[in-house]
């Protein structure tokens, strides 16, 4: 019995210690009143691009590698942080690196950053990640444990619901992390592709001397088609549905 016990008491699991479960929570907090604190909300706009094109243009052009790696960087952590900007990152990305560098490395940071969000609201601090996206996320699990993959790729192809609500969702309702991080890879390529094909000719507009504005990316044609490619993905789950009605 002794030797019973001992075995049971070494695969008790031990519980973490207070500042490591803080720990995650803390950062995001930081992240997210940093960028206010510091002003960086100022530098996260089209007039801060045009501003500051030429440094930003020669910056990559002289230090490609490092470039790269600080776009993606401060791309997942704002979006981890969930700051506002998420357009502004996009297009700027098409602007620096063209419109298929642009998407592939926005799609990486997106991604990243997505999962770092994901993987703490499935931690101890979940429920206060959940409290704050409030009743959206209670709407969103019925979908996910239905069909994971096919539901979160149409909110990805289609932004219905917050991009943070969406980040947390599928932690609740125990999404495996690589459908997670899949689907929301393939689900954001069209629409990063439309934003970043804008930036790759966002520096005629500035050339011009005309205003831009986000509100002119997304025309009838972009939204029709971004609707065509959602309505496709959902048709597995449509399927299921119907399958399960039909009697046996």
């Amino acid at each position: 019995m002794r030797t019973s016990t001992t075995a049971m008491d070494r695969k008790a699991p031990t519980k973490k210690p207070l500042w490591r479960r803080l720990l995650p929570l803390a950062v995001l907090a930081g992240l997210f009143a940093g960028f206010f604190v510091l002003g960086l909300d100022r530098y996260v706009s089209f007039e801060a691009l045009r501003e500051h094109r030429a440094f930003l243009q020669g910056f990559v052009t002289d230090n490609a590698v490092l470039a790269i790696a600080l776009y993606i960087l401060i791309y997942a952590l704002a979006v981890a942080a969930s700051v506002p900007g998420a357009v502004v990152f996009t297009v700027a990305g098409g602007f620096l690196f063209g419109s298929v560098l642009g998407t592939l490395y926005t799609v990486i940071a997106a991604t990243l950053g997505a999962s770092a969000i994901y993987l703490i609201a499935k931690s101890a601090f979940g429920d206060a990640l959940r409290a704050r996206a409030g009743g959206r996320i209670e709407r969103l699990l019925e979908g996910f444990r239905a069909d994971a993959f096919s539901y979160l790729l149409v909110l990805r192809l289609v932004p219905l619901f917050p991009f943070f609500a969406v980040n947390i969702a599928p932690a609740f309702a125990a999404v495996p992390l690589r459908t997670y991080m899949i689907a929301t890879c393939l689900g954001i390529i069209p629409g990063t592709f439309v934003y970043s094909q804008v930036g790759a000719g966002l520096g005629s507009i500035f050339d011009s001397g005309e205003a831009f504005t986000p509100s002119s990316i997304l025309t009838p044609d972009i939204l029709i088609a971004l609707i065509g490619l959602a309505a496709l993905s959902a048709i597995p789950v449509v399927y299921k549905r119907i399958r399960r009605k039909k009697p046996a």
